[in-house]
């Protein structure tokens, strides 16, 4: 049977539970002037948007989104709130020393009690619970690599109060996760839903004075002017916050790579079966196979699980209003179905995708030219919701000139090569992601160790 979901695309189930996709706002009236233009009603464009408000009252912001506030990933990601670190500090390290990729990581780590903080004092509901990160290992070669990762976060000065490596009974305890060999513990992080949270930051910025014009398509950014379908915006500041879209402008095509990731949401579980599988800590719950699996327990006592899916799409394309493949969903649901078997008779209300920015090299910048006053943040690679507030406040010094511990931090203004033209990025992205998934393959059938497969497929793509 073929799998599927009683709705797929609709942007999100998150906006399902929200009552239904938004209106738009106002498109752009015609040409204007602004002290800072923003590019994307996202996450990092509406924080960027708030503390620039919050520090000068006086500037005059516009944010241009072509469709509406919270369209893209930060309307559909796992809402997840982890401060997690998962880029290459080595590769930080090549142009910063330890102490500031040690800064860095605490730094995004911050962000997820400035998320919470801020989200509390403005009033914005969006489902939000401090809870702590459950990533478990499934088989012996997993287990090897969860306990390397624990060593490794010990050796960058993660403090132990804020990770602990659980054994399986432990972790079983928290989750009935099937065949579950250990997990590591991750303290400090949030659940939330996604789109509760962008709807209202963008309330919230507008409160403060921020004019947001939505159908409203960018087709050409330049120093001092952003072009629109709309009309032309003056700005001596722009910023670039469109992420998993920036394929999408003019001159941009091989700047960063959309990577798909998609979801399913189960229906609401009975009491009963949640006693079955625990989670009452509300935990993010993941693993450590190489095509990793993302997960939630909702507010209404349901199971958002997400993935990669079919992870690129030639050309750099990206979805149509959220819609995955049917091939997707049954991917998810067999995830599900493994690490949860107590859920096999559920039924799939909902499924999903969007699509996440990619650098080249893996690793996400932030940055202002101050030649052009053009800006950017990015290339989060999947950990953009508390990353995202960290590039406005670092966004926000760097456009206000400061020099802070924000902007001296090892990936403000780092650059790194451009993507390969096609078909090589379409043939090497769906490599790494095939090797990966081989790779998982071998291990749950017995294989003690990591797959050389996995580390063959990080070098072919530089991850």
């Amino acid at each position: 049977m073929v799998a599927s979901a009683k709705v797929n695309g609709n942007i999100s189930f998150w906006y399902t539970d929200m009552g239904g996709v938004p209106s738009y706002r106002g498109a752009l009236p015609g040409d204007t002037t602004a002290d800072v233009c923003i590019v994307g009603a996202g996450y990092t464009g509406l924080w960027t948007a708030y503390y620039l408000r919050k520090a000068d009252p006086s500037i005059k912001i516009i944010i241009v989104e072509k469709e509406f506030a919270g369209f893209g990933a930060s309307g559909r990601n796992g809402g997840w709130c982890s401060g997690g670190f998962s880029w290459s500090k080595e590769k930080y390290l090549k142009s910063a020393n330890r102490a500031a990729v040690i800064a860095m990581e605490r730094a995004m780590a911050a962000a997820v009690d400035e998320v919470c903080t801020v989200a509390e004092l403005e009033g914005i509901d969006a489902d939000i619970i401090r809870t702590e990160h459950l990533m478990v290992a499934t088989s012996p070669a997993q287990l090897g690599r969860l306990t390397a990762r624990y060593r490794d976060a010990l050796d960058w000065e993660a403090p132990q109060e804020k990770v602990a490596l659980l054994a399986a009974s432990h972790a079983a305890e928290r989750i009935a996760v099937r065949n579950v060999h250990g997990a590591m513990l991750t303290r400090g992080v949030a659940r939330l839903q996604p789109a509760k949270l962008v709807r209202g930051l963008a309330a919230t910025v507008e409160r403060l004075g921020v004019s947001i014009f939505e159908q409203t398509e960018v087709t050409n950014i330049k120093k001092g002017q952003v072009t629109t379908r709309r009309g032309t915006v003056r700005s001596p500041v722009i910023i670039r916050a469109t992420e998993g879209f920036t394929a999408g402008l003019p001159g941009h095509k091989r700047l960063w790579l959309p990577l798909n990731s998609a979801q399913i949401v189960t229906e609401p579980l009975p009491e009963t079966l949640w006693k079955q599988i625990g989670w009452q800590g509300r935990e993010l719950l993941g693993d450590i196979s190489h095509a990793y699996c993302y997960a939630q327990r909702t507010r209404e006592g349901r199971i958002a699980m997400g993935g990669r899916g079919v992870p690129y799409r030639f050309g750099s394309a990206t979805d149509e209003g959220g819609r995955t493949q049917n091939q997707t969903i049954a991917q998810l649901r067999t995830i599900l179905h493994r690490l949860l078997p107590q859920t096999t008779h559920l039924k799939i209300d909902h499924a999903w995708c969007g699509v996440l920015g990619v650098p080249r090299d893996w690793c996400t910048t932030a940055g202002l030219d101050r030649s052009s006053g053009i800006g950017w943040a990015g290339g989060y690679v999947g950990n953009g919701v508390s990353s995202s507030n960290l590039s406005g406040r670092t966004l926000r010094d760097l456009i206000l000139n400061r020099d802070t511990d924000l902007t001296r931090l090892p990936w403000v203004n780092r650059t790194v090569r451009k993507w390969e033209p096609e078909p090589f990025r379409w043939l090497g992205v769906h490599s790494m992601y095939q090797l990966y998934r081989m790779a998982d393959e071998r291990e749950e059938a017995g294989l003690p160790r990591t797959s050389r497969l996995a580390a063959f497929a990080d070098g072919l793509t530089g991850k």
